[in-house]
């Protein structure tokens, strides 16, 4: 359970970051905000290659112990994601906009609790 948990939760946020573009989520990020739409959006779109490169191939490490670590930290930044969402909901800058775009970050932010909740014993357990 915990590894579909982990899965849909990166599903779900990949899918928000596809809506992300729709909705120009660079306007909401420091050190791109400040940059015109032209120069702000290839520049959030390339970064996303490589984050969601190391994000698959961590999540997915052949240690098991790199692999639980990682997911439990992906899994607090889908937490902590979907909170500053909340946070920004309300901010001229936010282009994102009913159920569909809330859904995702909504799904992702619940696999991520539920996530942590469930591998608390595996994360206390010594390594080996």
């Amino acid at each position: 359970m915990p590894t579909a948990l982990y899965t849909i939760g990166l599903a779900s946020l990949f899918t928000h970051e596809m809506d992300a573009v729709m909705a120009a989520e660079w306007r909401l990020l420091f050190g791109l905000r400040s940059l015109p739409d032209a120069t702000a959006y290839p520049i959030f779109l390339v970064l996303h290659l490589p984050l969601f490169a190391v994000m698959l191939w961590l999540g997915h490490h052949p240690r098991e112990r790199v692999r639980s670590l990682f997911r439990a930290g992906v899994a607090a930044f889908l937490v902590i994601h979907g909170a500053l969402h909340w946070r920004l909901a309300g901010a001229p800058e936010n282009g994102f906009e009913g159920l569909l775009s809330y859904g995702f970050i909504a799904l992702a932010s619940l696999c991520g609790g539920l996530y942590l909740l469930g591998a608390r014993e595996t994360l206390r357990a010594p390594r080996a």
